[in-house]
């Protein structure tokens, strides 16, 4: 087994920081070698905050992942996220000297290069550049200009930047924990490649990754990305909403979330009672679960009105076949997808990671929780392969070249042989 073939994802979230190790099996499948997870404690609101804290988190996992997969680990890739992150829409364009060579995936390549250049805001970069569709010499609606000829190559992209700082700080815990950084990927792209199939996004979708400081929304249609966004409130939010609303400790408060929680009161009955211990000598609390529900639904309808908005804001409302998935972790709180439809109008299900994994992987790891990492990794691999492939067309470019020359030398020497002969 060579380690090429095997990619590590990076996921620090703001509750959990989780390392997978994965490979592509024979039949395309992403198999799971092994996965670290461990308590996120330098994080908030998908932004590190404490280095040390975060390095030590990144540790653990990975220490847990190498033992599980038997794997040493050095290259990661690492999602960011956070309400720092903006999305624009740019168009590009190339001016090609000639009409006979193809257009390659160096043009495109140097068109998407273009881009990176483009002047940001004081203290942002570019983070992502994807290109939505192309335009050749003013035809519109190219998915793939690869192989056609033309002089001007145009696109429209989208392209997603966030702050410098919050990148470097990534970056800098990353290789504190001795560790290499092959490519930062916005979280909520890793999420849809790990839980959406092909034909929803070319229905049209919107995912929702609802997670522990953020909630992430990646929108496409017609297999192209047209929105993204990412909103600073999570399930953490709700848990502190509880902590204040029923008096208790945090910890408390989450495993009341877990345990009973409800998106909706009134799918709760009023006589259902849960006892909380007291704190040291105290007599314990009750708390009425449907309390509970209603605290959770304010917060929620919060959440929900936001993501919402950004998918009224991208302008594909009326376009989305596909409806919404949740993912993350806050997608798995008791009936949140029928408060989605219910606040959307929109068809909803909950995004589980197993449309590209083998069958015979661990069964945690389908958890909602869990499908960003799965999404590095399949983004790991993708890039991998790409980069194989673009080696592979430079040898075989070069060669063809060299034959060509070849010929033409060949044709030359000829021609002055016969040019000579008639003289």
């Amino acid at each position: 087994m060579s380690n090429s073939d095997i990619v590590v994802g990076l996921d620090i979230g703001t509750t959990k920081i989780v390392c997978m190790v994965g490979r592509r099996n024979e039949y395309g499948k992403i198999e799971i070698l092994g996965m670290g997870k461990s308590e996120s404690v330098g994080v908030t609101r998908g932004v590190v905050s404490n280095i040390d804290k975060t390095v030590d988190s990144i540790r653990t996992a990975v220490t847990e992942a190498e033992a599980q997969s038997g794997v040493d680990i050095r290259v990661v890739n690492v999602g960011i996220a956070g309400q720092h992150i903006k999305s624009l829409q740019h168009r590009g364009e190339k001016i090609r000297h000639t009409y006979e060579e193809e257009i390659s995936q160096v043009d495109i390549d140097s068109l998407i290069d273009d881009m990176y250049k483009l002047v940001t805001l004081p203290g942002e970069e570019i983070i992502h550049v994807l290109p939505q569709e192309y335009i050749v010499d003013n035809e519109q609606g190219i998915k793939d200009p690869i192989g056609m000829a033309g002089v001007r190559l145009e696109a429209n992209f989208h392209i997603i930047t966030g702050q410098v700082t919050a990148a470097k700080n990534i970056y800098k815990c990353v290789e504190k924990a001795g560790l290499k950084v092959a490519e930062l990927i916005l979280e909520p792209l890793a999420s849809s490649e790990a839980v959406l199939s092909s034909e929803e996004k070319e229905a049209g979708i919107a995912l929702v990754d609802v997670g522990g400081g953020t909630t992430d929304i990646a929108i496409f249609q017609d297999q192209i990305i047209r929105h993204t966004a990412v909103i600073p409130f999570g399930g953490n939010i709700v848990t502190e909403d509880i902590k204040e609303g029923c008096t208790i400790i945090k910890s408390q408060a989450e495993l009341l979330k877990v345990k009973f929680g409800s998106a909706l009161a009134n799918e709760n009955q009023e006589n259902e009672i849960v006892s909380i211990p007291g704190l040291r000598g105290r007599a314990p609390k009750e708390i009425s679960v449907k309390n509970l529900a209603h605290i959770i639904q304010a917060r929620m309808e919060e959440i929900v009105e936001n993501v919402y908005f950004e998918i009224k804001n991208s302008g594909f409302e009326k376009k989305l076949i596909g409806g919404i998935v949740i993912t993350g972790g806050g997608s798995q709180l008791k009936h949140i997808p029928q408060l989605v439809e219910y606040m959307s109008g929109m068809d909803t299900r909950i995004g589980y990671p197993n449309e590209h994994l083998a069958s015979g992987n661990a069964e945690g790891i389908t958890s909602p929780v869990y499908a960003t990492g799965v999404g590095l990794v399949i983004k790991g691999l993708e890039k991998a392969a790409k980069q194989q492939n673009n080696q592979v067309n430079k040898v075989k470019g070069h060669s063809t070249k060299k034959e060509g020359n070849f010929f033409d030398a060949i044709l030359k020497k000829s021609r002055e042989f016969f040019e000579d002969d008639t003289e």
